[in-house]
């Protein structure tokens, strides 16, 4: 007996390609409302990717990108063509998003999740002082930059990568700590930590040197610590086409330099 077919959402970025590529793949394939279909079919960029993963997560939904925006590395390629067969033999990667958890300088507390990355980035002219510990440890007591992320394999090849921090395999159970124009420490190029390690960031002179806090698209003002985990909950699944799996993206991005 055969398996019964996928039923499959079709979702767009406002972009007018985007959406006359809904149309027509909608008109051909059938369109199940997100709710209640097996993949989420997502046309747009990769911003838009992500965004479509941020709101079905922990559904259990499978969501398969084609590029209909700029970069679109987290895309397959846009072909109307055969899309249940392509789907139906796509790998599909879990991916775990960060958890980011803040105090503001007002009291106030905010919690938001971020697939790619949480940085913090300084308000003013004047450099962030950022304190950084790890599991409870100091490592750094003194961190002066104009901010500090930490990233996931998934996000290493987005904002952590323009500013000259690693490339993780998908795979790999690290998360990276990247600062952004160090001062001081000079020298300091970052670390890399234990995918399970929780990541505080204190702001000194908070007053005088205010910072923001954003995960992925979710900005917090003004804040004066931040604590950063990977989720023990939440997850999100991509499905990738066969031969052109996340890490083999990974691995080729690596040797573009």
């Amino acid at each position: 007996m055969n398996k019964a077919r996928k039923t499959f959402a079709f979702t767009s970025s406002d972009a007018a390609d985007a959406e006359q590529a809904a149309a027509r793949l909608s008109a051909r394939y059938g369109h199940t409302p997100v709710d209640q279909a097996d993949v989420i079919v997502a046309l747009g960029g990769d911003g838009f990717l992500l965004q479509t993963l941020r709101e079905t997560m922990s559904t259990g939904k499978q969501v398969y990108g084609m590029n209909r925006g700029t970069i679109g590395f987290l895309m397959n390629e846009y072909h109307e063509d055969e899309l249940p067969e392509r789907i139906a033999a796509a790998a599909a990667e879990t991916i775990r998003p960060l958890e980011m958890d803040t105090i503001g300088a007002d009291g106030s507390t905010a919690h938001a999740l971020a697939i790619n990355e949480v940085s913090l980035f300084r308000q003013s002219y004047q450099a962030a002082k950022v304190r950084i510990t790890i599991d409870g440890n100091i490592r750094l007591e003194e961190l002066v930059c104009d901010g500090v992320m930490v990233a996931t394999p998934a996000g290493s090849t987005a904002y952590n990568l323009s500013a000259h921090g690693p490339i993780l395999p998908l795979d790999a159970p690290l998360l990276a700590l990247t600062p952004v124009s160090p001062f001081r420490p000079r020298r300091w190029r970052g670390a890399l930590v234990s995918k399970n390690s929780v990541v505080r960031f204190d702001l000194l002179e908070h007053g005088k040197r205010p910072v923001n806090a954003v995960a992925d698209h979710t900005e917090v003002k003004s804040v004066v610590t931040v604590t950063v985990r990977e989720s023990r909950d939440a997850t999100a699944t991509l499905l990738f086409d066969a031969g052109h799996s996340w890490n083999e993206r990974i691995l080729t991005e690596q040797f573009r330099y």
